[in-house]
Protein backbone atom coordinates (compact mmCIF):
# COMPACT_ATOMS: atom_id res chain seq x y z
CA UNK A 1 0.00 0.00 0.00
CA UNK A 2 1.21 3.69 -1.54
CA UNK A 3 1.48 5.33 2.21
CA UNK A 4 1.33 8.71 1.30
CA UNK A 5 -1.62 8.32 -0.84
CA UNK A 6 -3.52 6.28 1.35
CA UNK A 7 -2.56 9.42 4.21
CA UNK A 8 -3.72 11.70 1.20
CA UNK A 9 -7.43 9.70 0.23
CA UNK A 10 -7.93 9.54 4.09
CA UNK A 11 -7.01 13.45 4.86
CA UNK A 12 -9.92 14.71 1.58
CA UNK A 13 -12.18 12.26 2.89
CA UNK A 14 -12.09 13.70 6.08
CA UNK A 15 -12.45 17.42 4.70
CA UNK A 16 -15.14 16.37 2.46
CA UNK A 17 -16.93 14.97 5.74
CA UNK A 18 -16.68 18.26 7.38
CA UNK A 19 -18.00 20.27 4.49
CA UNK A 20 -21.34 17.74 4.47
CA UNK A 21 -21.81 18.40 8.26
CA UNK A 22 -21.47 22.06 7.42
CA UNK A 23 -24.57 21.64 5.02
CA UNK A 24 -26.78 21.12 7.84
CA UNK A 25 -25.85 24.63 9.22
CA UNK A 26 -27.16 25.65 5.40
CA UNK A 27 -30.40 23.67 5.71
CA UNK A 28 -31.14 25.15 9.20
CA UNK A 29 -30.30 28.72 8.09
CA UNK A 30 -32.32 28.81 4.63
CA UNK A 31 -35.35 27.39 6.64
CA UNK A 32 -34.95 29.62 9.45
CA UNK A 33 -35.12 32.77 6.80
CA UNK A 34 -37.52 31.23 4.98
CA UNK A 35 -40.31 30.93 7.66
CA UNK A 36 -42.02 33.50 9.70
CA UNK A 37 -40.11 34.67 13.38
CA UNK A 38 -42.52 32.84 14.95
CA UNK A 39 -41.52 29.47 14.18
CA UNK A 40 -37.75 29.79 14.16
CA UNK A 41 -37.10 28.19 17.11
CA UNK A 42 -38.53 25.29 16.14
CA UNK A 43 -37.06 25.01 12.83
CA UNK A 44 -33.65 25.38 14.09
CA UNK A 45 -34.23 22.86 16.64
CA UNK A 46 -35.67 20.06 14.07
CA UNK A 47 -32.59 20.59 12.15
CA UNK A 48 -30.32 20.25 15.36
CA UNK A 49 -31.86 17.17 16.61
CA UNK A 50 -31.74 15.40 12.89
CA UNK A 51 -28.05 14.97 12.54
CA UNK A 52 -27.88 13.64 15.83
CA UNK A 53 -30.69 11.11 15.14
CA UNK A 54 -29.53 10.48 11.39
CA UNK A 55 -25.97 9.46 12.76
CA UNK A 56 -27.21 7.59 15.43
CA UNK A 57 -29.76 5.55 13.36
CA UNK A 58 -26.72 5.10 10.80
CA UNK A 59 -24.63 3.62 13.59
CA UNK A 60 -27.52 1.00 14.81
CA UNK A 61 -29.23 0.02 11.33
CA UNK A 62 -28.49 1.94 8.88
CA UNK A 63 -24.73 1.44 7.39
CA UNK A 64 -25.32 -2.23 7.72
CA UNK A 65 -28.66 -2.10 5.70
CA UNK A 66 -26.92 0.37 3.32
CA UNK A 67 -23.68 -1.47 2.65
CA UNK A 68 -24.86 -5.43 3.82
CA UNK A 69 -21.80 -6.81 1.75
CA UNK A 70 -21.54 -8.65 -1.47
CA UNK A 71 -23.43 -11.50 -0.28
CA UNK A 72 -26.50 -9.27 -0.81
CA UNK A 73 -26.13 -8.19 -4.13
CA UNK A 74 -28.02 -7.46 -6.89
CA UNK A 75 -30.97 -7.57 -3.85
CA UNK A 76 -33.96 -5.17 -2.70
CA UNK A 77 -32.21 -5.45 0.87
CA UNK A 78 -29.83 -6.72 2.85
CA UNK A 79 -28.96 -6.85 6.74
CA UNK A 80 -25.88 -7.72 8.51
CA UNK A 81 -26.52 -6.77 12.04
CA UNK A 82 -27.08 -4.06 14.13
CA UNK A 83 -24.16 -1.68 15.80
CA UNK A 84 -20.72 -0.78 14.23
CA UNK A 85 -18.32 -3.15 14.45
CA UNK A 86 -14.91 -3.41 12.58
CA UNK A 87 -14.69 -5.97 9.03
CA UNK A 88 -13.89 -9.53 10.32
CA UNK A 89 -9.87 -10.08 10.78
CA UNK A 90 -9.51 -5.92 12.18
CA UNK A 91 -8.64 -7.53 15.44
CA UNK A 92 -9.45 -4.11 17.08
CA UNK A 93 -7.56 -2.01 14.76
CA UNK A 94 -8.65 0.49 12.47
CA UNK A 95 -9.32 -1.55 8.83
CA UNK A 96 -9.13 0.03 5.28
CA UNK A 97 -11.93 0.28 3.07
CA UNK A 98 -10.73 -0.57 -0.33
CA UNK A 99 -7.31 0.62 0.89
CA UNK A 100 -8.14 4.14 -0.11
CA UNK A 101 -9.34 5.15 3.72
CA UNK A 102 -9.69 4.08 7.23
CA UNK A 103 -13.13 1.93 7.93
CA UNK A 104 -14.24 4.90 9.92
CA UNK A 105 -13.59 7.32 7.70
CA UNK A 106 -15.92 5.50 5.29
CA UNK A 107 -18.58 5.55 7.81
CA UNK A 108 -18.37 9.08 8.74
CA UNK A 109 -18.44 10.26 5.27
CA UNK A 110 -21.39 8.09 4.85
CA UNK A 111 -23.55 8.93 8.04
CA UNK A 112 -23.30 12.26 7.39
CA UNK A 113 -25.27 11.43 4.01
CA UNK A 114 -27.88 9.86 6.23
CA UNK A 115 -29.40 12.92 8.11
CA UNK A 116 -30.12 14.58 4.85
CA UNK A 117 -33.74 13.12 3.66
CA UNK A 118 -35.09 14.20 6.96
CA UNK A 119 -33.51 17.77 6.62
CA UNK A 120 -35.78 18.18 3.46
CA UNK A 121 -39.02 16.81 4.51
CA UNK A 122 -38.48 19.26 7.66
CA UNK A 123 -38.48 22.44 5.32
CA UNK A 124 -41.73 21.17 3.24
CA UNK A 125 -43.54 20.56 6.38
CA UNK A 126 -42.67 23.51 8.13
CA UNK A 127 -45.03 25.83 10.21
CA UNK A 128 -47.91 23.41 10.95
CA UNK A 129 -46.50 20.02 12.01
CA UNK A 130 -46.07 18.62 15.43
CA UNK A 131 -42.63 18.42 16.77
CA UNK A 132 -42.97 14.70 18.21
CA UNK A 133 -45.02 13.34 15.48
CA UNK A 134 -42.13 14.71 12.77
CA UNK A 135 -39.63 12.94 15.20
CA UNK A 136 -40.89 9.47 14.67
CA UNK A 137 -41.59 9.98 11.54
CA UNK A 138 -37.82 11.39 10.68
CA UNK A 139 -36.12 8.61 12.75
CA UNK A 140 -37.68 5.22 10.80
CA UNK A 141 -37.65 7.06 7.50
CA UNK A 142 -33.75 7.59 8.16
CA UNK A 143 -33.31 4.46 9.95
CA UNK A 144 -34.88 2.02 7.10
CA UNK A 145 -36.27 3.69 3.94
CA UNK A 146 -32.90 5.76 2.88
CA UNK A 147 -30.54 2.89 3.61
CA UNK A 148 -32.66 0.61 1.24
CA UNK A 149 -32.67 2.48 -1.73
CA UNK A 150 -28.77 3.46 -0.87
CA UNK A 151 -28.46 -0.19 -0.66
CA UNK A 152 -30.26 -0.37 -4.23
CA UNK A 153 -27.44 1.55 -6.25
CA UNK A 154 -23.61 2.15 -3.50
CA UNK A 155 -24.49 -0.72 -1.76
CA UNK A 156 -24.26 -3.14 -5.08
CA UNK A 157 -28.30 -3.37 -5.04
CA UNK A 158 -30.57 -4.29 -7.91
CA UNK A 159 -29.76 -1.06 -9.59
CA UNK A 160 -26.71 -1.19 -9.55
CA UNK A 161 -27.12 -5.05 -11.19
CA UNK A 162 -29.02 -3.53 -14.10
CA UNK A 163 -27.74 -4.63 -17.93
CA UNK A 164 -26.71 -1.29 -18.05
CA UNK A 165 -26.36 0.24 -14.64
CA UNK A 166 -28.68 2.83 -12.83
CA UNK A 167 -26.42 5.88 -12.09
CA UNK A 168 -26.50 8.47 -9.39
CA UNK A 169 -23.05 9.81 -8.55
CA UNK A 170 -23.42 11.99 -5.51
CA UNK A 171 -27.87 11.28 -4.60
CA UNK A 172 -29.60 13.32 -7.14
CA UNK A 173 -32.43 10.53 -6.41
CA UNK A 174 -30.80 8.56 -3.80
CA UNK A 175 -30.36 11.78 -0.99
CA UNK A 176 -32.70 14.37 -2.56
CA UNK A 177 -35.68 12.89 -4.23
CA UNK A 178 -35.64 10.38 -1.08
CA UNK A 179 -36.58 13.25 0.63
CA UNK A 180 -38.74 14.96 -1.92
CA UNK A 181 -40.77 12.08 -2.48
CA UNK A 182 -41.36 11.66 1.40
CA UNK A 183 -41.86 15.59 1.88
CA UNK A 184 -44.62 15.31 -0.92
CA UNK A 185 -46.19 11.88 0.99
CA UNK A 186 -46.36 14.42 4.62
CA UNK A 187 -47.41 17.75 2.89
CA UNK A 188 -50.32 16.13 1.13
CA UNK A 189 -51.72 14.44 4.68
CA UNK A 190 -50.42 17.83 6.55
CA UNK A 191 -52.45 20.20 4.10
CA UNK A 192 -51.44 23.74 4.07
CA UNK A 193 -50.69 26.49 6.46
CA UNK A 194 -53.87 28.33 7.73
CA UNK A 195 -53.98 31.23 5.75
CA UNK A 196 -51.75 30.07 2.45
CA UNK A 197 -55.09 29.36 -0.07
CA UNK A 198 -57.75 31.64 0.69
CA UNK A 199 -61.42 32.13 -1.17
CA UNK A 200 -58.94 30.46 -4.66
CA UNK A 201 -56.43 32.65 -4.04
CA UNK A 202 -53.06 31.64 -3.27
CA UNK A 203 -51.47 34.49 -0.48
CA UNK A 204 -47.58 34.92 -0.06
CA UNK A 205 -46.80 34.10 2.97
CA UNK A 206 -42.82 35.62 3.20
CA UNK A 207 -40.41 34.16 5.33
CA UNK A 208 -39.41 36.65 8.21
CA UNK A 209 -34.98 37.16 6.71
CA UNK A 210 -33.90 37.15 3.71
CA UNK A 211 -30.53 37.83 4.65
CA UNK A 212 -30.63 34.33 6.80
CA UNK A 213 -32.00 32.47 4.22
CA UNK A 214 -28.97 33.84 1.60
CA UNK A 215 -26.21 32.60 4.55
CA UNK A 216 -27.80 29.20 4.53
CA UNK A 217 -27.90 28.78 0.40
CA UNK A 218 -24.25 30.04 0.64
CA UNK A 219 -23.20 27.75 3.20
CA UNK A 220 -24.97 24.58 1.30
CA UNK A 221 -23.14 25.78 -1.66
CA UNK A 222 -19.73 25.92 0.56
CA UNK A 223 -20.56 22.47 1.93
CA UNK A 224 -21.72 20.55 -1.34
CA UNK A 225 -17.75 20.72 -2.61
CA UNK A 226 -17.43 18.21 -0.10
CA UNK A 227 -21.10 16.89 -1.06
CA UNK A 228 -20.14 16.01 -4.65
CA UNK A 229 -15.92 16.28 -4.21
CA UNK A 230 -16.33 13.34 -1.27
CA UNK A 231 -18.14 11.38 -3.49
CA UNK A 232 -15.18 10.68 -5.71
CA UNK A 233 -13.78 8.41 -2.67
CA UNK A 234 -10.54 9.28 -3.19
CA UNK A 235 -8.27 12.21 -3.80
CA UNK A 236 -7.87 11.81 -7.13
CA UNK A 237 -6.74 15.33 -8.71
CA UNK A 238 -8.31 15.00 -11.97
CA UNK A 239 -11.66 13.77 -10.68
CA UNK A 240 -12.19 15.64 -7.84
CA UNK A 241 -11.13 18.82 -9.69
CA UNK A 242 -13.36 18.09 -12.47
CA UNK A 243 -16.08 17.66 -10.27
CA UNK A 244 -15.31 21.12 -8.38
CA UNK A 245 -15.74 22.81 -11.47
CA UNK A 246 -18.87 20.62 -12.98
CA UNK A 247 -20.59 21.27 -9.78
CA UNK A 248 -19.81 25.41 -9.64
CA UNK A 249 -21.10 25.98 -13.65
CA UNK A 250 -24.17 24.23 -12.75
CA UNK A 251 -25.11 26.09 -9.30
CA UNK A 252 -24.05 29.29 -11.27
CA UNK A 253 -26.09 28.59 -14.16
CA UNK A 254 -29.02 27.72 -11.80
CA UNK A 255 -28.98 30.64 -10.73
CA UNK A 256 -29.16 32.39 -13.96
CA UNK A 257 -31.92 30.03 -15.08
CA UNK A 258 -33.82 31.30 -12.22
CA UNK A 259 -33.43 34.57 -12.70
CA UNK A 260 -34.70 34.61 -15.94
CA UNK A 261 -37.79 32.68 -15.39
CA UNK A 262 -38.87 35.37 -12.68
CA UNK A 263 -38.08 37.58 -15.27
CA UNK A 264 -40.34 35.99 -17.74
CA UNK A 265 -43.19 35.09 -15.35
CA UNK A 266 -43.02 37.53 -12.76
CA UNK A 267 -41.45 40.59 -14.18
CA UNK A 268 -39.47 41.15 -10.83
CA UNK A 269 -35.88 40.37 -9.59
CA UNK A 270 -37.20 37.40 -6.98
CA UNK A 271 -34.02 36.49 -4.81
CA UNK A 272 -36.25 33.57 -3.12
CA UNK A 273 -35.77 32.30 -6.75
CA UNK A 274 -32.68 32.86 -7.46
CA UNK A 275 -31.33 31.13 -4.16
CA UNK A 276 -33.38 27.98 -4.95
CA UNK A 277 -31.96 28.32 -8.33
CA UNK A 278 -28.77 27.82 -7.17
CA UNK A 279 -29.61 25.05 -4.80
CA UNK A 280 -31.90 23.75 -7.96
CA UNK A 281 -28.46 23.43 -10.14
CA UNK A 282 -26.58 21.57 -7.34
CA UNK A 283 -29.23 19.16 -7.05
CA UNK A 284 -29.30 18.71 -10.92
CA UNK A 285 -25.76 18.16 -11.53
CA UNK A 286 -25.20 15.98 -7.98
CA UNK A 287 -26.31 12.74 -9.98
CA UNK A 288 -23.65 13.31 -12.92
CA UNK A 289 -21.13 15.22 -11.35
CA UNK A 290 -17.94 13.25 -12.48
CA UNK A 291 -19.58 12.64 -16.15
CA UNK A 292 -19.88 16.25 -17.46
CA UNK A 293 -18.27 18.55 -19.08
CA UNK A 294 -18.57 22.50 -19.22
CA UNK A 295 -21.41 22.48 -21.66
CA UNK A 296 -23.46 19.65 -19.95
CA UNK A 297 -23.03 21.23 -17.00
CA UNK A 298 -24.27 24.86 -17.90
CA UNK A 299 -27.26 23.08 -19.54
CA UNK A 300 -28.16 21.01 -16.76
CA UNK A 301 -27.98 23.81 -14.30
CA UNK A 302 -29.69 26.36 -16.75
CA UNK A 303 -33.27 24.16 -17.14
CA UNK A 304 -33.04 23.05 -12.88
CA UNK A 305 -33.33 26.66 -12.60
CA UNK A 306 -35.89 27.14 -14.80
CA UNK A 307 -37.78 24.39 -13.73
CA UNK A 308 -38.09 25.29 -9.58
CA UNK A 309 -39.55 28.53 -10.32
CA UNK A 310 -42.00 27.02 -12.99
CA UNK A 311 -42.51 24.11 -9.95
CA UNK A 312 -43.07 26.93 -7.17
CA UNK A 313 -45.88 28.07 -9.36
CA UNK A 314 -46.94 24.19 -10.26
CA UNK A 315 -46.99 23.17 -6.52
CA UNK A 316 -49.03 26.14 -5.19
CA UNK A 317 -51.49 25.91 -8.20
CA UNK A 318 -52.30 22.61 -7.17
CA UNK A 319 -52.41 23.59 -3.18
CA UNK A 320 -49.37 21.77 -1.92
CA UNK A 321 -48.00 24.09 0.20
CA UNK A 322 -43.91 23.84 0.62
CA UNK A 323 -43.09 26.83 2.49
CA UNK A 324 -38.99 26.60 1.58
CA UNK A 325 -39.65 24.76 -2.19
CA UNK A 326 -38.13 22.11 -0.74
CA UNK A 327 -40.27 19.96 -3.70
CA UNK A 328 -39.07 22.37 -6.34
CA UNK A 329 -35.34 22.07 -5.60
CA UNK A 330 -34.98 18.59 -3.90
CA UNK A 331 -37.85 16.49 -5.91
CA UNK A 332 -38.11 18.22 -9.07
CA UNK A 333 -34.65 19.15 -10.00
CA UNK A 334 -33.38 15.75 -8.22
CA UNK A 335 -35.45 13.42 -10.96
CA UNK A 336 -34.24 15.88 -13.72
CA UNK A 337 -30.51 15.69 -12.97
CA UNK A 338 -30.77 11.98 -12.59
CA UNK A 339 -32.41 11.68 -16.02
CA UNK A 340 -29.83 14.36 -17.49
CA UNK A 341 -27.15 11.32 -16.77
CA UNK A 342 -28.51 9.82 -19.75
CA UNK A 343 -28.97 12.66 -22.08
CA UNK A 344 -25.74 14.22 -21.66
CA UNK A 345 -21.77 13.44 -20.54
CA UNK A 346 -20.10 10.00 -20.80
CA UNK A 347 -22.67 8.01 -20.13
CA UNK A 348 -25.48 9.32 -22.70
CA UNK A 349 -27.40 6.66 -24.47
CA UNK A 350 -30.80 5.24 -25.27
CA UNK A 351 -30.09 2.45 -22.58
CA UNK A 352 -28.57 4.90 -19.62
CA UNK A 353 -31.90 6.72 -20.08
CA UNK A 354 -33.53 3.27 -20.00
CA UNK A 355 -32.31 2.34 -16.49
CA UNK A 356 -32.27 5.93 -14.66
CA UNK A 357 -35.93 5.95 -15.21
CA UNK A 358 -36.66 2.47 -13.90
CA UNK A 359 -34.47 3.83 -11.19
CA UNK A 360 -36.74 7.03 -10.46
CA UNK A 361 -39.57 5.37 -10.21
CA UNK A 362 -38.81 2.36 -8.02
CA UNK A 363 -37.41 5.43 -6.20
CA UNK A 364 -40.56 6.94 -6.27
CA UNK A 365 -42.83 4.39 -5.56
CA UNK A 366 -41.01 3.16 -2.47
CA UNK A 367 -40.04 6.44 -1.13
CA UNK A 368 -43.41 7.86 -1.22
CA UNK A 369 -45.28 4.36 -0.17
CA UNK A 370 -43.25 4.23 2.60
CA UNK A 371 -43.54 7.86 3.67
CA UNK A 372 -47.72 7.79 3.14
CA UNK A 373 -48.20 4.81 5.07
CA UNK A 374 -46.09 5.92 8.45
CA UNK A 375 -47.26 9.71 8.56
CA UNK A 376 -50.68 8.53 8.07
CA UNK A 377 -50.26 5.93 10.75
CA UNK A 378 -49.39 8.51 12.84
CA UNK A 379 -51.52 10.92 11.38
CA UNK A 380 -54.57 8.54 12.23
CA UNK A 381 -52.77 7.95 15.84
CA UNK A 382 -50.96 10.83 17.88
CA UNK A 383 -51.87 13.38 14.84
CA UNK A 384 -49.78 15.29 13.16
CA UNK A 385 -50.67 18.46 12.85
CA UNK A 386 -50.55 21.36 15.73
CA UNK A 387 -54.06 23.25 16.69
CA UNK A 388 -55.32 25.98 15.01
CA UNK A 389 -54.18 28.47 17.49
CA UNK A 390 -51.03 26.68 17.89
CA UNK A 391 -50.52 27.86 14.53
CA UNK A 392 -51.22 31.05 14.51
CA UNK A 393 -49.71 31.93 17.35
CA UNK A 394 -46.58 30.05 16.88
CA UNK A 395 -44.81 27.07 17.28
CA UNK A 396 -41.85 28.68 19.16
CA UNK A 397 -44.13 29.38 22.65
CA UNK A 398 -45.79 26.20 22.23
CA UNK A 399 -43.78 23.64 21.13
CA UNK A 400 -40.75 24.79 23.20
CA UNK A 401 -41.52 27.55 25.45
CA UNK A 402 -39.39 30.78 24.02
CA UNK A 403 -39.21 32.56 20.93
CA UNK A 404 -35.87 33.53 18.63
CA UNK A 405 -36.38 37.00 19.24
CA UNK A 406 -36.58 38.20 22.57
CA UNK A 407 -37.96 41.94 23.13
CA UNK A 408 -35.17 45.06 22.94
CA UNK A 409 -34.82 44.89 27.08
CA UNK A 410 -33.81 40.79 26.25
CA UNK A 411 -37.32 39.80 28.22
CA UNK A 412 -38.81 36.60 27.21
CA UNK A 413 -42.26 36.56 25.83
CA UNK A 414 -45.11 36.09 27.63
CA UNK A 415 -48.23 33.21 27.54
CA UNK A 416 -50.22 32.99 24.83
CA UNK A 417 -53.55 33.20 26.92
CA UNK A 418 -51.27 36.49 28.51
CA UNK A 419 -51.75 37.87 25.28
CA UNK A 420 -48.69 39.95 26.53
CA UNK A 421 -47.07 39.26 22.67
CA UNK A 422 -49.55 38.48 20.19
CA UNK A 423 -51.76 40.60 17.96
CA UNK A 424 -54.53 38.80 17.41
CA UNK A 425 -57.02 40.89 15.56
CA UNK A 426 -55.58 39.66 12.17
CA UNK A 427 -56.27 36.08 13.01
CA UNK A 428 -60.08 36.47 13.51
CA UNK A 429 -60.47 37.41 9.65
CA UNK A 430 -58.38 33.82 8.89
CA UNK A 431 -59.28 31.59 10.94
CA UNK A 432 -63.22 32.15 9.01
CA UNK A 433 -61.76 31.17 6.28
CA UNK A 434 -59.18 28.07 7.18
CA UNK A 435 -59.91 24.75 6.65
CA UNK A 436 -60.09 22.68 10.17
CA UNK A 437 -56.25 21.37 10.32
CA UNK A 438 -55.59 17.50 10.06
Amino acid sequence: MNEALFTVNNLWMMIATILVFIMHLGFASLEAGLVRSKNVVNILFKNTIIPAIGVLTYVLVGFNIMYPGEQFAGAFIGFTGFGLSLPEGAAGLIDYADGAYTFWTDFIFQAMFAATAATIVSGAVAERVKLNAFFIFSIIYVAICYPIVGMWKWGGGFLDSLETPFYDFAGSTIVHSVGGWGALACIILLGPRIGKYVNGQVKAIPGHSLPVAAIGVFLLWFGWYGFNGGSVLSADPGLVSLVFVTTTISACAGAVGAFIMSQVLFKTNDLTMVLNGILAGLVGITAGADQMGVGSSFVIGLIAGGLVVCSVVMFDRLRIDDPVGALSVHLVCGVWGTLAVGLFGNLASGAQIVSQLIGIGCVALFTFSFAFALFAALKYTIGVRVSATEELEGLDIHEHGMHAYPDINGNTYGTPEKGTHLNTEPRKEVVKTAVNPA
